[in-house]
């Protein structure tokens, strides 16, 4: 009994460590996105669990990518609200300031 445990253990941990590769590769892509890109793909994630067709494997998936597509999409959010932000009245006019 001892030894199949010890077999699950093993294969859960190289499913553990693919996955764990596969989310690294999935933020990579994301990160690679445009705002409207990742919202676009957001909005087709959230119609596909609405619709309620797809297998719990894939509702479970597109519900990781979509959270991580919802991140990257605040996070650009609050890049270009600091950018608007950084607009200020100068001597010639609104100005923006760099704020990277």
């Amino acid at each position: 009994m001892q030894e199949g445990w010890e077999k699950v253990m093993s294969v859960e941990h190289r499913v553990d460590e693919r996955a764990a590769g596969a989310a690294e590769v999935r933020e990579r892509d994301i990160a690679s996105l445009s705002f409207e890109e990742a919202l676009t793909e957001l909005e087709t994630i959230v119609k596909s669990l609405e619709g309620g067709r797809a297998t719990l494997a894939q509702a479970i998936a597109e519900y990781e990518r979509g959270t991580a597509l919802r991140r990257h999409c605040e996070q650009k959010l609050s890049e270009a609200e600091a950018k608007v932000q950084a607009v200020v009245e100068g001597k010639a006019g609104l100005v923006l300031r760099n704020v990277e």
